[in-house]
């Protein structure tokens, strides 16, 4: 979300205000009239696991994906969300935003985007016990010395070929749905 920021200079030139993307709600509280932030983000990160990954008709274990899968940036097809939503949101790079003007955000406007978990190459990363893919130990050694992935901001799985909608998609759906009445609701407040 677009919001005010206090920047704290030096003694002589007293604190300033910038304007920046922030991925949680800034406290406003105790800022100047005219820099307040809206209370709460409208939109939280969100982070979906499969349940049900499988490598040759075995299950995947969870600590696979934590331990060696790689965020990617990946870009929806916008053109198959609900069309209610393109009254509030537009394509924005690699994702979605609710500015008016892109180039002049305004406090409160919103940016969406979505990350994907890759798997590298697995072979000779993996062991098949008691039926489960795990981790040999000497990747899970080599991932626990890796540096860290950058998390994501929201994530949703990729959709599926048959062009039905998956969970993933149904869940972004329902929440871009949910930014869409808060945003018509702040209009209507702005406008009383």
């Amino acid at each position: 979300m677009y919001q005010w920021r206090r920047e704290f200079g030096i003694a002589s030139q007293g604190d300033g205000y910038e304007r920046v993307w922030n991925a949680a709600p800034i406290d406003s509280s105790g800022y100047s009239p005219g820099h307040a932030n809206p209370s709460r983000m409208p939109l939280e990160n969100r982070r979906w696991w499969s349940e049900s990954a499988t490598l040759d008709g075995k299950p995947l274990g969870s600590e696979v994906l934590r331990a060696i899968g790689e965020w990617r940036v990946f870009r929806p097809n916008f053109s198959r969300l609900p069309s209610n939503l393109a009254a509030t949101f537009q394509p924005e790079g690699d994702g979605l935003g609710s500015s008016e003007n892109p180039l002049d955000p305004q406090i409160g406007d919103l940016r969406v985007s979505w990350r994907e978990l890759r798997l590298p190459p697995l072979e000779g990363k993996l062991e098949l016990r008691e039926g489960v893919w795990r981790l040999r130990p000497e990747a899970a050694a080599a991932a626990l010395n890796a540096a860290p992935a950058r998390e994501p901001v929201a994530t949703a799985a990729a959709e599926p070929e048959s062009g039905g909608w998956s969970p993933g998609w149904f869940a972004v759906a329902v929440v871009l749905a949910l930014i869409v009445l808060y945003r018509l609701r702040k209009r209507r407040q702005a406008r009383r």
